[in-house]
């Protein structure tokens, strides 16, 4: 059945230079025809994947909408694998809204949410796992992850995937020769093989298991509360971090009353900062609901800065957040260090640290950079030290693998035992249909409708 054709507007809504309404499908060309016009009023002509300066008008009443750059990009070579008509307009909300029903006048439908990117991978422009990369690509929050990103939307997680299907069926018709003709080889010898090669592809699914982690971590970034008693100067650490002002800073205690999230870039690595209330004994009702979410906070982060006033004796709620933070992985920071630290608020925070102790005063800026370092170390340690590796993109990907080797490691027991062969070609055709769910070679319509709702309109 032929698919209908898509229409939406593919850049962010609001104000800005140059907004991109995209129409893709069999009638891109007919609504293409009449939709531009030469700035004469001329019906315009167009280049295979050229661009052309013309006047966009209402395909109806022929009503000048506006002008601007239209590209022309026919099937196969686009990005859906279809005829693509991309009308390249100022960016004006109203405006944009204007071409997109010109067009859906003109015989397009509204696009779904990743329906391009969709129709991408269903006219093989892209295999699955490419396909939610570019939601990667454009979620990333740094360069480093930006750059890991296009390589798999490039394709080299889905090319690893493919080479171990490719192991796997080699495998798969040498177990299937010796059953269907046992002259020409010995049970011994398949099963030996079940054994080498099982394990090498084992090995290999093992390292793409272990980027699990690098993946999640450039996806979500990670969670890094930053907690204290008040008046610590926790949202003066936030602000020196992110280099502007993001949260209010004065002298009074209770001046956050509720958790703050913001990302900072460290060596690539995306920490999601959480900048929590101070945690005290109070009265009053709004800042106790933001104690209450600073301790929920510190539950779910995998990082804790645990801010200390480096220049004056511990309080009993510093020694209360200690044992409130402790099984967590934490930085003990003493702020504060330009009015001198004492030796013994330094010698308490060495005791409890983790991960580590450093003196920074975040209003003059010292030490910051020392901080990252430390913060730097101990995301390294989070991700085992991968850096510009294939990496899989989310938990459906990560599930798929893990029951691909645990097919695996069930034909390679087998033939340990001396199971019969039949039993463990049953294991390695499982394992082959994982590694092709990865990539989209098996799969149902509704795991495809559910991974590409996901996606923004337009893409």
């Amino acid at each position: 059945m032929e698919l209908q054709t898509i229409a939406a507007i593919s850049t962010a809504l609001g104000e800005s230079s140059i907004g991109v309404v995209r129409v893709s499908g069999p009638d891109a060309g007919s609504i293409a025809r009449s939709m531009v016009r030469t700035p004469s009023g001329k019906a315009a002509s167009f280049v295979k994947r050229g661009m052309r300066f013309g006047h966009i008008v209402h395909p109806v009443s022929g009503e000048l909408l506006d002008e601007g750059i239209v590209l022309w990009m026919p099937a196969p070579h686009s990005y859906t694998g279809e005829d693509v008509l991309e009308l390249q307009v100022h960016g004006g909300v109203q405006l944009l809204q204007n071409v997109l029903s010109a067009t859906l006048q003109a015989g397009a439908v509204m696009a779904e949410p990743g329906e391009f990117t969709k129709r991408a991978f269903l006219n093989g422009r892209m295999d699955l796992s490419q396909a939610e990369a570019v939601m990667d690509l454009i979620r990333s929050k740094t360069e480093y992850a930006s750059r890991l990103a296009i390589q798999q939307v490039e394709g080299e997680f889905g090319r690893e995937v493919k080479s171990l299907r490719e192991k796997l069926i080699a495998l798969q018709a040498h177990v299937e020769v010796t059953i269907d003709y046992p002259e020409h080889d010995v049970e011994d010898v398949a099963a030996q093989a079940v054994l080498d090669v099982g394990g090498e592809i084992a090995g290999r699914i093992d390292r793409l298991l272990a980027s699990a982690v690098l993946g999640r971590v450039l996806r979500e970034g990670v969670a890094t509360a930053i907690v204290g008693r008040p008046n610590v100067g926790k949202s003066s650490l936030l602000n020196a971090l992110l280099q502007r002002d993001r949260a209010i800073v004065t002298d009074i205690p209770g001046t956050t009353r509720d958790v703050l999230e913001e990302f900072v870039n460290v060596n690539g690595i995306p920490l999601k900062l959480v900048d929590t209330a101070g945690i005290r004994e109070t009265t009053d009702v709004v800042e106790r609901i933001g104690v209450e979410r600073s301790r929920q906070s510190i539950e779910d982060a995998e990082l804790v800065l645990f801010v200390l006033d480096g220049s004056v004796p511990l309080e009993a709620e510093d020694r209360d957040l200690g044992d409130l933070t402790e099984g967590s992985r934490r930085i003990v920071v003493l702020n504060k260090a330009d009015r001198g630290i004492r030796s013994e608020t330094e010698a308490w925070a060495k005791s409890l640290a983790s991960s580590g102790v450093i003196a920074i005063s975040a209003q003059a800026g010292a030490g910051l950079d020392a901080l990252r370092d430390m913060l730097w170390d101990v995301v390294q340690r989070e991700i085992s030290g991968q850096v510009d590796t294939t990496y899989m993109t989310n938990a459906r990907q990560k599930r798929l693998l893990e029951l691909a080797k645990e097919d695996l490691i069930s034909a390679m027991e087998g033939a340990r035992a001396g199971a019969t062969l039949d039993l463990i070609a049953v294991a390695l055709q499982s394992a082959y249909e994982q590694l092709g769910y990865v990539i989209g070679e098996e799969t149902g319509e509704d795991l495809l409708d559910e991974i590409f709702s996901r996606f923004c309109l337009g893409k």
